[in-house]
């Protein structure tokens, strides 16, 4: 189903949404969970279309955004939502938004297969700074009646960066952390925590049938989640041979998967 020109929305399975922003190379995706009480809405995508009304075609219920991280692609309609909720270690970042400066180099024509929607400009971009309602921490469960989902903390891509898990459902919400194309990962102490991090989300892979990531195709099957652990376990490690050197980032590939290498920062 187009929406505003803009999202491409789907039921991928009964109760869940897809919300994606497919005109944009980054295919970010955000998701909508509805409970019999309430409705869960993971990220609020790139500020571009007006997601807070592809929301309101969807469900009467009351709406909590569970915010995965502060990156500017899954914050862009915090504005048009009252329960926003994130971990505390980056609940700083939505106080200063983007400016258009910075959200004009993320829309390059090279970043673009379609038209933005109407009165809708490169530059007319920006995201207006937020502030969290509430916190989520390390096993939080949010209930939205009859339906649930179990908050993990786990850092790399992000310092706050979450996933959620529907148990009962086998459903993985695995966000910016693991997902089909290349993980973005900074040599040092960062890629230590983010091999952590996805050592720990492997563990899940025997309880689910299904994973939802932020980017890219979805969903994907769990067995995706043992190989990106091996795989950045191995670059941390320094047993993987890379595939390019470029002047920013060191290649490494597995075929449907790698890893982009950066600098510590």
């Amino acid at each position: 189903m187009r929406v505003q020109e803009w999202f491409e929305v789907w039921e991928a399975e009964p109760g869940v949404f897809v919300i994606e922003e497919p005109l944009h190379a980054e295919r970010v995706k955000s998701y909508l969970i509805v409970g019999d009480e309430r409705a869960a809405l993971i990220d609020t995508g790139m500020g571009v279309g007006d997601i807070a009304a592809v929301i309101d075609e969807l469900t009467n219920k009351p709406v909590t955004v569970l915010l995965s991280h502060a990156h500017w692609d899954h914050i862009g309609g915090n504005s048009g939502f009252h329960d926003l909720r994130i971990h505390p270690a980056e609940a700083d970042a939505l106080l200063t938004g983007y400016s258009n400066e910075r959200m004009q180099r993320w829309f390059a024509p090279a970043q673009l297969s379609g038209p933005l929607p109407a009165g809708v400009t490169v530059h007319s971009l920006s995201i207006l700074p937020s502030t969290a309602t509430g916190f989520l921490h390390d096993g939080d469960i949010v209930d939205l009646g009859g339906r649930a989902l179990e908050v993990w903390h786990l850092p790399g891509h992000s310092p706050g960066g979450l996933v959620f898990i529907d148990r009962p459902n086998g459903i993985l919400f695995s966000t910016d952390l693991a997902y089909q194309g290349y993980l973005y990962a900074y040599q040092g102490d960062h890629l230590a925590i983010y091999r952590a991090s996805l050592d720990r989300l492997a563990t899940l892979t025997p309880d689910l049938r299904g994973v939802y990531p932020s980017h890219n195709d979805t969903p994907i099957a769990p067995d995706l989640l043992p190989r990106l652990a091996l795989l950045l376990g191995e670059v941390a490690d320094g047993t993987r041979e890379s595939v390019e050197q470029r002047a920013d980032r060191v290649v490494y590939l597995d075929g449907d998967i790698g890893v982009y290498l950066f600098p510590g920062h």
